[in-house]
This record gives structure tokens, sequence and C-alpha cells, in this order.
């Protein structure tokens, strides 16, 4: 069966507000391409994660309060900005394109919630295994599909609760030497404070503690908030931030970690697998 991807909306949104967006998220020094590498201590004899050339499926769907649409609007233009050829699709169908999938790098995926059959969710995560990587935020990969736990083994983590709802609270950097999280340090973000539980088979790169004030038996305990991984070959990169568009473009650490995973996630067939495994946080 074939997929059936939309019509490209993204092509007519406008350039002024995705130029305004890279520019705040692009600010306040931080470092790109190899010097970045250099700098988080990996194998400097590799080339920095990148996304041009790369096949990009980007996905989007579901609840529709994760903002699917304008997330797209924002993060499409700039995968094509880094050179990625990029598929949108607002089905699910196109998981079951086995011509598609094999065709991939990267999938994108903001889905939140809604339900997936057994023969898409064998198509997603077996591009996954084979060594296409994937990518996502919020509930829109840690929230997706709440009835397939092969899924949730695949991307290495679920989502739970987030007490209080829109609250103040701060992401702890606790990887300093990762690619995606080198130069950054600890911010505040005013959104959802994602609970989740993981997967100890992740390489967790920053964290978030709550409190009692919400949720009276939970006060202390330090829940992973951005994490890397692998599910067979493929590269999978998640972060909790990103409850709406606006976050990301009022918070830039919170963008600026995306956009650096998901060119992590699209090196699964071009770069060794890196050598890891840190459950302790």
């Amino acid at each position: 069966m074939k997929s059936s991807p939309t019509s490209d909306p993204v092509k007519r949104s406008s350039r002024r507000k995705f130029l305004r967006t890279t520019i705040m998220a692009g600010g306040a020094g931080l470092l790109a391409g190899k010097s970045l590498l250099a700098a988080s201590g990996q194998d400097r004899d590799l080339p920095a994660p990148s996304l041009r050339g790369k096949k990009v499926l980007f996905v989007y769907g579901g609840w529709a309060g994760h903002e699917p649409v304008p997330t797209r609007d924002l993060f499409v233009p700039w995968l094509r900005s880094e050179g990625a050829d990029v598929t949108l699709s607002d089905t699910l169908d196109s998981y079951l394109d086995k011509g598609l999938m094999s065709s991939l790098d990267l999938v994108v995926q903001t889905w939140t919630m809604g339900e997936i059959t057994r023969e898409h969710e064998r198509g997603l995560v077996g591009a996954v295994r084979e060594g296409c990587g994937i990518a996502g935020w919020h509930g829109g990969l840690g929230d997706s599909f709440r009835n397939n736990v092969e899924y949730q083994f695949m991307v290495g983590g679920q989502w739970v609760s987030h007490p209080g709802g829109i609250i103040d609270y701060k992401v702890n950097i606790t990887d300093k030497n990762d690619y995606v999280t080198t130069g950054l340090q600890d911010f505040d973000m005013h959104s959802e404070q994602y609970y989740l539980h993981v997967d100890p088979n992740i390489k967790v790169l920053a964290t978030t503690t709550f409190t009692d004030e919400h949720t009276s038996w939970i006060g202390g305990a330090v829940i992973p908030q951005v994490w890397k991984k692998y599910y067979g070959n493929g590269r999978v990169f998640y972060s909790a931030l990103g409850h709406v568009a606006k976050d990301f473009e009022v918070h830039e650490e919170a963008f600026e970690i995306q956009k650096r995973g998901i060119r992590w996630a699209a090196e699964s067939k071009y770069h060794p697998r890196e050598k890891w495994l840190t459950p302790v946080y």
C-alpha cells in the first residue's frame, strides 16, 4: 500500500517567520559544524553530523493541541535549509510504503496519541532497525500509540504525566561532552514538565527535577528529558521539550537541542555505532 504524502504546504509558509525563528535559535554564541564536534570530545576524524543530501520523511498529525502543523512549518524549512530532501506526510500509511521506508535516512515524527496498526508499526520500527534514524519531541514521539509497546521500546520512554500543566521548571544538562549538548548550560522552561517512564538503555543528555508542589509523592524525582539511543542499527533521538511551536521560538536552547539531535539521528547509515551505555544520570 502506497503512502499518500500531502501536497507541500510548507513552501507557502512565511519566509520571514522562518528567518526570525532561525536567527533566534542560532544566536547566543551556539557552536556549530566541525568545531562543535571537536568540542564535544567525540571522534574528530568523523565529519560533523549533517543533513545535506539526507532523505527525510516528516510525518505529522494526531492530537492538534501539540500543534503538528505549526511545528511542521517551523522545522521543515529549517530541514530544507540544511540540504535535506524532505517528504511530507499527514498519514501513517507512509510507514507501509516499503520502497519509501527503505530509502530514508531519517523519520521526524510529530504525532501525539492516536492509534497505529501492527502493520504500520512493523513498517516504522523495521526501518529503524535496519538503520533509518528517528527523531522527535514531546508528545509527538514520546506519547504516540499508547497500545504499541514495541514502538515504546524503540523510543526508549513514554509520557505518563505533566503535573501542574504549564509551569516554570529547569532543565539540567547532564552530559556536556555530547555533540547535542556541548556548549549549553542549564536553562529554564515555561511549559509542560514531562514525567516519563524510561528505558535504562539510553544515553541521558538532560534531566529535570520535580517538586512536590503539584504531586506530593514525586518531590525530588529526577527524570530524563533529552536522550539518545539505538534501536537495532538506527539512531533514536528524543527531547521532551516543545509542547507547542512557541516553546522553540522562546526557548532557544530547546530548539538548538532538537536541531542537533535531528542531525545526529540522520547519520545512522553513515557513521559507525557509538560505543556507550550510560544508564546512570
